[in-house]
């Protein structure tokens, strides 16, 4: 290994927790729209006349555009600098999200949920590389990882909060404004605080064919689960969208194991570490986004809980999270192998999903659901800090946007897939319990019940399958993930198992802040 001058000595960021703050603002940011505008939708199509049929393209424009475009929007931000890409993303999502809160029309709502998703994938795998490339040193690394852990498990639960303020207390159009002094804010600071690391872009040309299929494939993909929810699994459409995904997915791989400069080097897919972070980690999201989606069903329509009272019962998973991450997660991440922290954590999150498996019309929330949402918090929490770590840990700094924009895309993903498969599952069991006992209700109460312990059978159902998937995402993160506990040492071009002796010295360059 070639020595490493005097003069080139690798020393911190002075300003790197200052600029940590600006970071989790934009991850919060982000992570608050995927539910904060699920509350407000009923008051916003009631507004806007939007039909019962287009309802779900608020939803869709913004899951399509911000999926579709990741992989492009992580290798933008290694070819035109982190920073950069950081500052743009975050006032294009301010400008995208003010014409959605004043959106007089459906057209208008639409497109500002296109162009959110846009500049979130943008501003999504800058703000992930920025902190991979900005915290080398392992316990640095381990505190900074768990803070962001803690936003990215735990935001869509405070986004369902501020959601069911913001909604019964103002307007739906302040789901949107509140982006604006979010985003300000993170700019600015970021503009002056943030220090990118010197020889940290990849000035190859851009690879289009990339851009054009891996948009295309996940675009696909992605409107493929959203169709499936909506049409059914076997719709013509829906089939059509899964074959396209695959055939465009399948060309994708192929020309990026043949041009120069691919938009997704194959290398940081084939680390055994990374793709087990990337499927164990987009596994466990279906099962998240599923519980988001059943528990606030079971709480507002099954409860009769305010859009208030539902997101103050998420709290004990928020709490959960927080403290897996950030005390648990933290704390043992340089000291165990992160499998050791990644499979526990699942397991646990497992237990939690467990409990909920047992719910009924009359159950207390106290004595089951809180702590169900305790034990799904501390494991999440727990797992979500060593995967966000480890996606990005060792690649080269010339794929770090990229491989930051690979775990959004298996949660958004594995988000799509979570909603649209799990929402199958429950729809398909609640029919078939209201067939099996519909002779039963003849009185309007009775009919009112079985409607409501119908439903409850689906959500059951489909809980089951995501214990399933979690025990499966355990599964993959011990017998994938084979790395050791880091070094206590700087991190930076701790890299393997990429590409070689060569890569591996070209990784070891130190970190120059300018």
């Amino acid at each position: 290994m070639p020595k490493v001058p005097d003069h080139t000595v690798t020393h911190a960021d002075p300003g790197r927790w200052k600029a940590l703050v600006f970071i989790a603002l934009a991850q919060l940011m982000v992570v608050l729209d995927a539910t904060i505008v699920n509350i407000a939708l009923p008051s916003a199509q009631q507004d806007l006349g939007i039909s019962d049929g287009n309802r779900q393209w608020v939803i869709t424009a913004y899951a399509l555009a911000f999926g579709g475009l990741l992989l492009f929007g992580g290798r933008i931000a290694d070819l035109w600098g982190r920073k950069r890409t950081f500052v743009v993303g975050l006032i294009g999502f301010a400008a995208a999200s003010a014409l959605g809160g004043a959106a007089t029309g459906e057209a208008t709502m639409l497109g500002a949920r296109a162009l959110q998703g846009a500049f979130g994938a943008l501003l999504a795998p800058a703000a992930l590389s920025l902190l991979a490339v900005t915290f080398t040193d392992a316990k640095e690394r381990a505190k900074a990882f768990g803070i962001y852990g803690a936003i990215a498990g735990g935001g869509g639960a405070v986004g369902l909060i501020l959601g069911g303020f913001l909604t019964e207390y103002l307007n739906w159009r302040w789901t949107f404004f509140v982006n604006i002094p979010f985003a300000i804010v993170a700019a600015v600071g970021a503009y002056l605080v943030i220090r990118e690391p010197a020889g940290g872009r990849n000035r190859s040309t851009l690879d289009i064919p990339g851009v054009i299929l891996s948009t295309l494939g996940l675009v696909a993909l992605v409107y493929g689960f959203t169709r499936a929810e909506s049409e059914g699994w076997s719709d013509a459409g829906t089939i059509g969208m899964f074959v396209s995904s695959v055939v465009l997915l399948g060309v994708f791989v192929l020309v990026e194991s043949r041009v120069k400069a691919p938009l997704l080097p194959l290398r940081v897919l084939t680390d055994r570490n990374r793709g087990g972070v990337y499927l164990s980690l987009g596994l466990a999201v279906i099962s998240m986004f599923g519980l988001f989606l059943f528990l606030t069903y079971y709480l507002q329509i099954v409860k009769d809980y305010s859009p208030v009272m539902t997101g103050f019962a998420f709290l004990p998973m928020i709490v959960g999270m927080i403290v897996g991450s950030t005390q648990i997660g933290t704390r043992l991440m340089t000291r165990v192998p992160p499998r050791l922290l990644m499979a526990p954590g699942f397991l646990t999150a497992a237990v939690g999903m467990l409990l909920l498996t047992q719910l009924e019309v009359g159950t207390s929330y106290a004595g089951l659901i809180l702590p169900a949402q305790l034990l799904l918090g501390l494991g999440m929490g727990t797992a979500f800090m060593p995967a966000m770590s480890l996606a990005t840990l060792g690649v080269d700094p010339r794929d770090a946007g990229v491989a930051s924009a690979m775990v959004n895309t298996s949660q958004q993903v594995g988000g799509a897939i979570g909603t649209a498969l799990l929402n199958t599952i429950a729809a398909s069991a609640t029919t078939a319990y209201l067939t099996d006992n519909a002779a039963g209700a003849t009185t309007p109460a009775g009919q009112k019940l079985l409607q409501l312990q119908g439903m409850v059978e689906g959500y059951t159902a489909a809980i089951w399958w995501a214990v399933g998937i979690l025990v499966v995402s355990a599964a993959i993160a011990f017998v994938l993930i084979n790395t050791g506990k880091p070094d206590t040492g700087a991190l930076a071009g701790s890299g393997s198992g990429e590409g070689g002796e060569g890569a591996e010295d070209e990784l070891k360059v130190p970190v120059v802040m300018h």
